[in-house]
């Protein structure tokens, strides 16, 4: 069965999260650990650790996800802003080992006009400085983005490029897909066949044993515009048969699914974890 989840806050405590995503009806969840609009954290209490990782064991919330901040840029070449984003890296990973979440997503980022091979390049170093020092067993989930100008991680062969250049630590790294990302990149969903093609090239390019997270959004904009605008499940372009094909896909209905929807008069949290689960049974009829 999907595991179906959601990204939800932790104002008053990270540990106020477990109890929110179990009340909003998740299988797992997400978080960022700490405001995501600010590069300072502060350091999450010892007690709040404890009841954070004891609550979601005994709730049987999995896995949990933290997200980085939105600030960090690995790909950027402005010297502050870089060596401020890997140290940000390197915090983030270390919160995920206090709370024993498994999974850390992270954009790669945008170079900023600087040029793709630059991108690459600092992403490279950024991911040789962090994992040549730190030790612990988060996976750093790659996601993939819209493709929107600069940014990278809008194709498969631009994140396979990031792995080739991390060899000594592609163990440490997985790849979290974004499906609103994915159709404004150009990447099909909307058909079982389509879907398939593209899962056929991400496994080519990438490998399928690397894919551990799927990010489950429906996109505002056409496939291949390039705008990353999150929609309600199967109100969007990707649409409800799209979705179905997603949720009953074999080498995706394994993985943990975290939707990152919006709220508004139409839909909230729980209406979309709805959605999701109706067309998942769907899938399965």
């Amino acid at each position: 069965m999907v595991r179906l989840g959601l990204h939800v806050s932790v104002a008053g405590g990270v540990d106020r999260a477990v109890s929110r995503a179990r009340e909003k009806g998740c299988d797992a969840f997400q978080i960022f650990s700490s405001n995501p609009r600010k590069w300072f954290t502060k350091t999450i209490p010892e007690e709040s650790a404890k009841r954070f990782v004891s609550l979601q064991k005994q709730l049987g919330l999995s896995p949990a996800v933290d997200h980085m901040p939105y600030l960090p840029n690995l790909a950027t070449a402005n010297e502050e802003v870089y060596a401020k984003s890997v140290q940000a890296l390197a915090n983030e990973l270390e919160r995920c080992q206090v709370l024993g979440i498994p999974y850390l997503v992270t954009h790669l980022g945008s170079h900023m006009g600087a040029g793709r091979e630059s991108g690459l390049s600092r992403i490279a170093r950024a991911l040789l400085a962090v994992f040549s020092e730190w030790k612990g067993d988060t996976i750093l989930l790659l996601e993939n983005s819209a493709g929107s100008k600069n940014s990278m991680g809008g194709t498969f062969s631009d994140i396979a490029a990031v792995l080739e250049s991390s060899p000594d630590y592609r163990h440490r790294l997985g790849i979290c897909l974004d499906t609103c990302h994915l159709h404004a990149a150009g990447y099909d969903l909307r058909t079982s066949s389509a879907l398939q093609a593209t899962m056929d090239q991400f496994d080519d390019c990438i490998g399928l044993q690397r894919l551990r997270l799927i990010h489950l959004n429906d996109c505002r904009g056409s496939i291949g515009s390039h705008l990353d605008r999150h929609e309600h499940i199967g109100l969007g372009q990707i649409g409800e048969a799209g979705f179905r094909a997603i949720l009953g896909h074999p080498d995706l209905a394994e993985l943990a699914m975290i939707l990152e929807t919006p709220v508004d008069a139409r839909r909230d949290d729980e209406g979309n974890l709805q959605a999701a689960r109706s067309l998942s049974d769907d899938s399965q009829g």
